[in-house]
């Protein structure tokens, strides 16, 4: 076996026994004898072999831009982005929405899991094979909705037939997925190619890891391309509690040069929005001059202050 360090990928790898299953169900090439290994030099070759997921996120960046730009004018249009997945994948795509919230202050992302929201805290294997469940939960998807699943293999019944739905229910509909898939009813998938997992068909592994890059990236860039951030600051953040009271004060002050003292007393004036503070004390206007300023540049504040 080489040693643990010696190289990040190994995705292009072929083996006749592994003809003809899907890339993240084969047998890593490197995963021979790792039981047998100490914990340390374990952790050094999982280690190395999680650069794949990096890398093959940054293979997709050109798919995931057209997803970036399609999610943004499905919210703009007054839609949502839906995330659908089973097990890790499901469970992925619902901390990544529930996080948009808190972080960037909109509702435009929303996340179904097959199982259920029990399914977040207890695995339900027989879920991800339920089609009518998938069909069902997309219902609720409109028009000027996006849907995107979320399945290492691309196959998962419970997400295709999601898909399907909100395809024929006229939204776009994307596949986040580490195989290669053709279905008819997609309008594009973004291929993560982490290939075979050091624990054979384990795709919480690098597949899950590459799926979490992923989400991360689509979600902030939309919510980046909305006004959800200026100069690297969380100017959506919502100040629920007393740490994000904190930190809404730490930015108005970075953004306008204002004291945190008199930050907080912008921040209290405009209740408690952080874009609407900045605007009054850069701007010297009303809350209710700075909201309309905001609705007009659709909720940026570039262009505004800058």
């Amino acid at each position: 076996m080489p040693p643990p360090d010696s190289g990040p990928c190994y995705i292009r790898f072929r083996m006749r026994k592994n003809a003809g299953i899907r890339q993240t169900e084969r047998t890593h090439p490197l995963s021979k004898g790792s039981d047998a290994l100490p914990v340390r030099d374990f952790l050094r070759l999982m280690h190395a072999g999680s650069r794949a997921a990096f890398d093959a996120v940054g293979s997709a960046l050109p798919g995931m831009e057209k997803v970036v730009r399609a999610a943004t004018s499905a919210i703009r249009a007054g839609g949502r982005v839906y995330y659908a997945g089973a097990g890790t994948s499901g469970r992925l795509g619902a901390i990544d929405a529930a996080e948009v919230g808190p972080t960037f202050g909109s509702d435009a992302f929303k996340a179904v899991i097959a199982g259920g929201p029990p399914a977040m805290l207890k695995a339900a294997e027989g879920a991800e094979d339920d089609r009518d469940e998938g069909r069902r939960l997309a219902g609720q998807v409109k028009k000027r909705d996006l849907a995107i699943g979320i399945s290492a293999s691309g196959k998962t019944p419970f997400v295709a037939a999601f898909l399907e739905e909100a395809s024929r229910r006229g939204a776009p509909a994307w596949l986040i997925c580490s195989n290669r898939v053709r279905y008819g009813f997609l309008a594009g998938t973004v291929l993560l190619p982490t290939g075979p997992e050091l624990i054979a068909g384990s795709t919480r592994l690098n597949a899950a890891t590459a799926q979490k890059l992923c989400l991360n990236l689509i979600s902030t860039a939309v919510m980046v391309q909305l006004g959800g951030a200026y100069d690297g600051h969380m100017v959506g953040v919502v100040p629920a509690n007393r740490k994000l009271v904190e930190r809404a004060k730490r930015i108005i002050a970075a953004c306008t040069g204002c004291s945190l003292e008199e930050a907080g007393g912008y921040l209290d004036s405009s209740g408690m929005n952080v874009k609407v503070a900045i605007l009054m004390r850069a701007k010297g206007v009303t809350r209710r001059r700075a909201q309309k300023l905001l609705k007009e540049n659709g909720g940026r504040l570039r262009g505004l202050i800058d």
